[in-house]
């Protein structure tokens, strides 16, 4: 028993057995009194039966040969003392009692022994009786205990413009005495036989049940202890074929999810590492140019022109800017990743938005000498969104593009209305992404030219983010030295 359940708690195990127990005890107990009420009820209705015609008898044998009544219209008590002697002399526990018309005892031997006698009895059941010819089983009352129902044979009499009813108890006082002990005996000895083999064939019976009905569990919970000691690649086998499809499928998606979410964890180590030393790197390098040209403005102070001043002063302007903006994508990007931010979704002028975005950037566009357009539709574009974020993820693709794009090139910003939404389509004439690096240009940190270090490499990560709060996705298309495009939608307002 403790081996075949040792992967199964005892608590379980007690559990099933007490429920096992209780259900064979009580199918015992009601085993025994359905029997017992049955075969008192059949042994009633064979009784009533064999004596259905007694009444009948008595009134044709008895009544012919005297009257029931005497000439001043009392009962003929000698009569009935006669029928009673005859009558106990076959069966002891037999009672009769004489009835008129509406059911009213006139007299029975018991009435001069027992004053409880009652002195009506129920017309129903003796019409139900005589209108079925005796051949149903039902009981009418006692009039000695009427609490109680009997088995009884009835018969209609007229005599002398009386009439009647002759009543019969089958089954008085005595016969009830003497079932009842009958009775008490047979469950004794029906309860002593049944629960010894209610005893064996359950302990058989439960043992292979239990066996049986936690098969799957034992299998299940085989698997569980596999997993938890490191077998990751432990499953349920055939989960629909198991008693507990349910819970066999929960523990193989939990189990997959958990492998899942521990290589996502191990990706995110490895991205963290790389994005700790990749920022490291970006923060020392204008740090150090900082501090050197700041020494160098200390030391050479006297010597050096102001011209030579002016230049140091913008290098170290310009590092200051790019730490700044370093540490400002950070911060952005670190709210981003741990959702601080959700989108104000709002409706606004996507178009108007683009003319400020290209006024803003025609400035640095000119100064590398790239053509800097916006492509819109004459109508103005409406889109339901987060204005501030959709025009934080428009200035880090703008800003990309210029960036890697060569002099003389051109950069557009396009916008095309679709059915139920706005296209925007960010293009550009520069170096292009090779192919091998599309799949990642949106992971934090990751820089397609790393020799130039150009950038944090948080920009497109950040655009990224952005659209996922949006719930649309980017697209880039770009081949090698023939430029790239970003594409994304967003819904358009239905105002």
């Amino acid at each position: 028993m403790s081996t075949e359940y040792k992967t199964l708690t005892p608590k379980l195990i007690k559990k099933l057995w007490l429920a096992f127990g209780f259900l064979v005890l009580l199918m015992g107990v009601s085993y025994i009194f359905i029997t017992g009420y049955y075969a008192n009820k059949y042994n009633k209705a064979t009784i009533q039966q064999v004596n259905a015609n007694v009444a009948n008898h008595v009134i044709q044998e008895k009544f012919s040969n005297a009257s029931p009544f005497l000439e001043d219209g009392s009962v003929n008590k000698q009569l009935f003392g006669d029928l009673m002697h005859d009558m106990m002399a076959v069966n002891h526990s037999i009672e009769v009692y004489l009835l008129n018309d509406i059911g009213e005892v006139l007299y029975s031997v018991v009435l001069d022994n027992d004053s409880s006698v009652t002195k009506t009895v129920a017309l129903a059941p003796i019409k139900k009786f005589i209108a079925a010819d005796g051949k149903i089983f039902i009981e009418g009352d006692d009039p000695r205990n009427p609490d109680s129902k009997k088995i009884f044979s009835v018969a209609p009499y007229s005599v002398e413009e009386k009439k009647g009813f002759v009543y019969i108890i089958l089954t008085g006082e005595d016969f009830l005495n003497i079932s009842e002990n009958l009775l008490s005996s047979y469950f004794k000895q029906l309860g002593f036989g049944a629960t010894l083999l209610t005893m064996v064939f359950s302990a058989i019976i439960g043992l292979l049940s239990i066996w049986f009905l936690t098969k799957n569990l034992r299998i299940i919970t085989n698997t569980v202890i596999r997993f938890r000691e490191g077998d990751l690649n432990a499953r349920i086998e055939n989960p629909e074929g198991s008693d507990i499809e349910v819970f066999a499928h929960s523990f193989n998606d939990m189990a997959d999810t958990i492998v899942d979410n521990m290589e996502k964890m191990k990706s995110v180590d490895t991205l963290r590492r790389e994005l700790i030393a990749n920022v490291s790197h970006d923060l020392r390098t204008p740090l150090a140019i900082l501090k050197g040209y700041i020494e160098t403005l200390q030391i050479k102070k006297d010597s050096l022109s102001e011209k030579e001043k002016d230049n140091y002063l913008q290098i170290t302007h310009d590092n200051v800017d790019k730490l700044s903006n370093l540490i400002n994508q950070l911060f952005e990007y670190s709210k981003l990743e741990a959702e601080q931010i959700s989108p104000i979704k709002e409706p606004f002028s996507i178009t108007e938005l683009s003319y400020d975005l290209i006024a803003k950037f025609k400035v640095i566009a000119q100064k590398k000498e790239i053509i800097l357009t916006l492509d819109c539709p004459e109508e103005n574009c409406l889109v339901f969104a987060d204005v501030s974020l959709v025009e934080r993820a428009l200035q880090n693709l703008l800003e990309n593009a210029i960036k890697y794009t060569d002099p003389y090139g051109a950069v557009t910003l396009s916008l095309s209305k679709l059915s139920k939404n706005i296209e925007i389509n960010i293009s550009d004439t520069g170096t292009g992404i090779p192919v091998n690096e599309q799949p990642f240009i949106f992971d934090r940190y990751k820089q397609v030219d790393k020799a130039s270090k150009q950038g944090s490499g948080l920009g497109l990560a950040i655009v990224k983010k952005i659209m996922d709060l949006h719930e649309t996705t980017i697209t880039v298309l770009s081949k090698p030295k023939e430029g790239s495009s970003f594409v994304f939608n967003l819904p358009a307002y239905q105002g």
